[in-house]
């Protein structure tokens, strides 16, 4: 039986679209689904482009209902995995997933993490510092922002004349290579 991923993104889903392509064909694992807090996110079209069913829900379904808890269950979900998504886990999601929700951070955590660090933000922040280097974290998710178990990380150089913009393409090329390998050697270890 197919290992069932569940992705959670608010926007663009960069990250969200390069694990739809690792388990597009996949014998052993499936994106179940991509859920969203924005109607608007093109994470929606990334996942229509896959043939892969989406959920859009606000806050008060997320955070004072068991809807998304019991969706996942009834999915029969094995792993959720959060690609640029930025609202708060809430406790009964993390009760029902113990250990089987993951998150990538655009910095070497425990630096430039917590709440309102994400995207442009992290990377202006790591700019600013004046860091040599920049790097991502993937993590479990716990109930504060960033501050779960870390996976995996991986490091990249900035050169002083790199900007923004160089800074942050640096970090999501480590993102695409490293994310969707850690995902799956995540899910082998889960048992059915």
């Amino acid at each position: 039986m197919k290992k069932r991923i569940a992705i959670f993104a608010s926007g663009s889903g960069s990250n969200a679209q390069k694990i739809m392509e690792l388990f597009k064909n996949n014998s052993d694992a499936e994106i179940a689904i991509v859920l969203t807090n924005n109607p608007d996110a093109y994470v929606l079209q990334r996942a229509d482009n896959f043939e892969i069913p989406t959920h859009i829900f606000d806050k008060r379904e997320f955070r004072e209902t068991s809807t998304i808890v019991d969706l996942l269950q009834n999915l029969d979900i094995d792993l959720i995995v959060l690609a640029g998504f930025l609202w708060l886990i809430p406790k009964q999601l993390i009760a029902a997933y113990p250990g089987r929700i993951i998150n990538i951070h655009p910095a070497l955590l425990p630096k430039f993490g917590g709440k309102g660090m994400y995207g442009d933000h992290v990377h202006k922040a790591v700019m600013e510092a004046g860091e040599s280097e920049g790097g991502i974290t993937i993590h479990y998710v716990d109930e504060n922002y960033d501050e779960g178990e870390f996976i995996y990380q991986a490091k990249y150089k900035i050169d002083k004349n790199d900007n923004l913009e160089m800074i942050k393409f640096k970090g999501q090329q480590l993102e695409h290579q490293h994310y969707p390998r850690i995902v799956e050697s995540i899910l082998k270890k889960i048992n059915k």
